[in-house]
């Protein structure tokens, strides 16, 4: 895909996600919002993956540590080719496979099953561990939120990952300032974050979390260390693409009313345009 076709791609993930989340009327719509444009570049440009071959052994692996944005991950997974699109109107609903956070029993894709924060990245060093055993070159990714950093497992993972020289994970840190009920800053700050990875033994790498050609760059293999995880800490913002959710700490899981729906729909098709 281009950067166009990724802007485009992007923008029907958005539209799709707050449909989904005011059809359902539950959903963490904000940082969904935060982190759509990271999972198209890693699913339409990055990984190698085939959705007709879900569980290769040789597949890259992608874990949402922060599993409650899962919706913006089925989106995602439905757009390349891994289960209808039409499905996404189950959400939420009695019995569906679309539940509030992944199910990888449950839905082709995903990878590992995720929602308590803290767990995703421990997991991700696992399976770089293993292909690093089995000599295999695939990567693992993984996204958490910056919040989410807080946990203490998160910097048990770290110091492991560097000291068995994982070069083959990635750890995307989704960092848009705000967390449930308050700013990262008035709770436990643990800004700035690439200078605590770096003294663990991380390569890190700031980036704009909403521009195309700076995370596809930071992403790609060139960018790898030997011998060094990597970090990318993403600048994003909670509820981007619309102006009122836009850095709000309201719509960590806040449902839009009819017209709130309708004003964010048409903020979204006018930048599609």
């Amino acid at each position: 895909m281009s950067t166009a076709e990724l802007a485009k791609m992007a923008n029907k993930i958005r539209q799709r996600d707050l449909r989904a989340v005011f059809e359902a009327g539950a959903g963490h719509v904000g940082g969904e919002m935060s982190v759509i444009d990271l999972l198209t570049v890693l699913y339409f440009k990055i990984l190698q993956i085939d959705p007709k071959r879900p569980t290769d052994p040789l597949r890259d692996r992608f874990v949402l540590s922060k599993g409650h944005s899962a919706l913006a991950l089925y989106i995602t997974l439905s757009e390349k080719g891994f289960f209808p699109p039409s499905n996404i109107g189950t959400f939420l609903q009695h019995h569906s496979a679309l539940n509030g956070h992944p199910n990888r029993v449950k839905v082709p894709g995903i990878e590992t099953n995720t929602g308590p924060l803290g767990h995703g990245l421990p997991i991700a060093a696992g399976m770089a561990t293993a292909a690093k055993l089995n000599e295999e070159t695939w990567r693992t990714f993984v996204i958490t939120g910056d919040g989410e950093m807080q946990e203490g497992s998160n910097w048990e993972a770290i110091m492991y990952s560097a000291q068995a020289n994982l070069d083959n994970l990635t750890l995307i840190i989704d960092h848009n300032r705000l967390q449930q009920g308050s700013r990262l800053s008035e709770t436990v700050n643990i800004a700035p974050l690439a200078q605590k990875l770096e003294s663990f033994g991380w390569a890190t790498e700031e980036i704009d979390g909403h521009n195309y050609e700076e995370i596809e760059t930071a992403l790609s293999l060139a960018k790898v260390i030997p011998n060094q995880p990597k970090c990318i800490i993403a600048h994003t913002h909670k509820g981007h693409g619309i102006s009122f959710m836009s850095d709000e700490v309201a719509w960590h899981h806040k449902v839009p009313s009819e017209e709130q729906y309708l004003k964010a729909l048409a903020e979204l098709k006018e930048a599609a345009k």
